[in-house]
């Protein structure tokens, strides 16, 4: 029982990022696989293991998967067909299957993986990918693809939003400064609706871009608008 609260709390703390976001005034994290398909996989790992065998179950975290491993095979001629299917129950080990039900860690035997499944479609997650390798049952999580692309999409909006909106706004300052070189700072900041350390910062990135020169002082100097 304390394999699967410590094994759960190293991947949620330590090797999965989650995302944050508000509902109101609370944080809610949303970590890239459903953390209820993760649990039950990890307990369907612990009590369908052959320890007979000395092998550990393994669990590897990359940045586009999860798998999770464990030393058991199917019964006798069970495919994975049947096996990510409603089937009847055959735990390998009854006691510690009838330990987890107990104690309220598993609803009831023989539906560990139909709830991995349903929790990955609920979550809006790609289902997980199931396989029989070295003598073993190994499942692969995929994250939360369409998610992350929606996020980065949404990123790059934003940047080219800001970019397009600044580059806007220098076109229109340069315009006011050609219609009137002898304009100041303020004035540009009134004409524009925006704060004197916004048009400060225009007039700078200007002078960067050699769009823009300042001849002679602050007070009696002029604009020269660079070609």
């Amino acid at each position: 029982m304390q394999q699967v609260d410590k094994t759960m709390d190293l991947l949620l703390s330590k090797y999965l990022s989650a995302m944050i976001s508000y509902e109101g005034i609370y944080r809610v994290e949303t970590y890239p696989y459903p953390e209820k398909s993760l649990r039950e996989a990890v307990l369907n790992a612990i009590a369908h293991k052959d320890y007979s065998s000395g092998s550990p179950i393994q669990i590897k975290v990359f940045p586009d998967a999860l798998y999770i491993w464990n030393d058991g095979e199917l019964p006798p001629n069970w495919t994975l067909e049947r096996f990510v299917t409603t089937h009847t129950s055959k735990p390998r080990n009854p006691d510690v299957s009838n330990t987890f039900f107990r104690a309220g860690m598993v609803e009831s035997w023989g539906r560990g993986i139909s709830r991995i499944l349903q929790e990955c479609t609920l979550a809006g997650v790609p289902q997980p990918y199931f396989d029989l390798e070295m003598g073993g049952v190994d499942v692969r999580f995929s994250p939360r693809i369409a998610q992350s692309v929606s996020e980065k999409m949404s990123e790059e909006t934003t940047v080219k939003t800001t970019v397009k909106s600044g580059l806007k706004s220098r076109v229109k300052t340069l315009e006011l400064i050609k219609e009137n070189p002898l304009i100041t700072i303020p004035e540009l900041a009134i004409s524009l609706n925006k704060s004197k350390s916004a048009i400060e910062k225009q007039i700078a990135k200007l002078k960067e871009n050699q769009q823009l020169e300042r001849i002679g002082p602050d007070k009696g100097g002029y604009w020269q608008i660079k070609n």
